[in-house]
């Protein structure tokens, strides 16, 4: 039987087994522990912290890069200029619409008719009604406004 040069290599065999198996058995030995996994979620939505709400709306707004193919916003100074003429004239007219209603001599009933809509209001002993009717598809909006008693 021939040898080769090295009498230990049963020897270095038989120390990596048990240096392997000391190993195992100290790793074996050392307790597991572990905890419960709590997910909390981020989203007000999904029950998170209601204060996320405002951060994560803004976060979404400026990852959005869709833009709505059919919406005609256009910003050339003369439709910034009509829009705020538009938004002043129908503030001041619904300030005097607010003025026949409430004001110092309330009428008892009365139509207003602007643009396509017809504005018609009753006051009752107990409040206002005013029904705002779209003349081109007759859709009405009710809206009902109690009228508070003064008592001195």
């Amino acid at each position: 039987m021939l040898h080769s040069g090295f009498a230990g290599v049963g020897v270095i065999r038989n120390y990596l087994a048990f240096a392997a198996f000391a190993a195992i058995g100290a790793v074996a030995s050392i307790p597991a522990s572990a905890q419960d996994l709590v997910h909390e979620p981020i989203s007000p939505t999904f029950g998170g912290n209601p204060f996320n709400s405002n951060h994560i709306l803004g976060t979404a707004n400026a990852q959005n890069d869709y833009r709505d193919p059919r919406s005609a916003n256009s910003s050339s100074q003369a439709d910034i200029f009509a829009r705020q003429l538009q938004s002043r004239l129908l503030s001041s007219l619904s300030s005097q619409i607010i003025n026949a209603i409430f004001g110092e001599n309330p009428q008892e009933s009365g139509t207003i008719s602007f643009g396509g809509q017809t504005i018609t209001f009753f006051r009752s002993l107990d409040s206002v009604t005013l029904t705002i009717t779209n003349d081109d598809t007759g859709e009405e909006t009710r809206i009902v406004v109690p009228l508070f008693v003064e008592v001195n």
